[in-house]
């Protein structure tokens, strides 16, 4: 058995096992809930004894994410939301499907007057043309930024994929192939800047050792502020 989910004080927590893990990791996220990864040589009734001695640790990070999770935008006719170049406007009308259109500068959502807006099916239609506007718009600006950064300081990658990755708002590949979230599209231009130019400095030292933090401060003076900064914002949050 690779997982189980166990309840403790109400509360559903996964446990899987994970060649990764080595120990009993808990992680809590918007969302996902909690999630332990056991380490293949640990029992999971063993994991579940470690759990159990963090339970209340686990119940006031959960209540932090609650908060958090209670923060998103629930989407309606009157909601003002704006991509970095698109307006939202969403419309009910007599149709039989829920369909969107991106154009130049605007993102309409259509949804069948038989529906409630507020229902989860609408609302993922609603996030699903967000983020492929936002994906569009991360094509066009996030591989021409990343080329015009390693040419001003010196740095050299494969290519430069875009991902709707919800964890990570960056990573550089042994190989140095660049991945970029398309989440990046709603941060201010000198925290793109920021994070293009962290995972270009990957490209030069695969970790974060002093000699990583020594070369990105180099080429970013406010890289420990910007860093502080960007932990603010959160991915699964919009």
């Amino acid at each position: 058995m690779r997982e189980k989910t166990y309840t403790i004080d109400g509360t559903d927590i996964l446990f899987v096992k994970s060649k990764k893990a080595k120990g009993v990791n808990i992680s809590i996220r918007p969302f996902k809930g909690v999630r332990v990864a056991v380490p293949y040589f640990v029992t999971f009734k063993s994991a579940l004894k470690v759990v159990n001695l963090r339970i209340d640790w686990i119940n006031k990070h959960l209540n932090k994410i609650k908060a958090t999770e209670n923060t998103l935008t629930t989407f309606d006719t009157s909601t003002n939301f704006k991509t970095r170049d698109h307006q939202l406007k969403i419309v009910q009308e007599a149709c039989e499907y829920i369909n969107y259109k991106i154009t130049d500068k605007l993102i309409m959502v259509t949804v069948p007057n038989t529906m409630k807006i507020d229902t989860v099916l609408v609302q993922a239609e609603i996030r699903k043309a967000i983020e492929n506007t936002w994906r569009k718009e991360a094509k066009e600006l996030l591989p021409k930024r990343t080329q015009e950064l390693a040419k001003l300081h010196g740095f050299s990658y494969q290519k430069v994929t875009i991902k709707n990755t919800k964890t990570r708002w960056g990573s550089c590949s042994f190989v140095n192939n660049i991945n970029l979230s398309l989440h990046l599209m709603r941060l201010p231009d000198y925290l793109i800047d920021y994070v293009i130019l962290h995972e270009l400095v990957h490209t030069k030292v695969k970790n974060h050792s002093h000699d990583f933090w020594s070369m990105l401060t180099e080429k970013a003076s406010m890289s420990r502020e910007y860093d502080k900064e960007l932990k603010n914002h959160r991915i699964a949050i919009y």
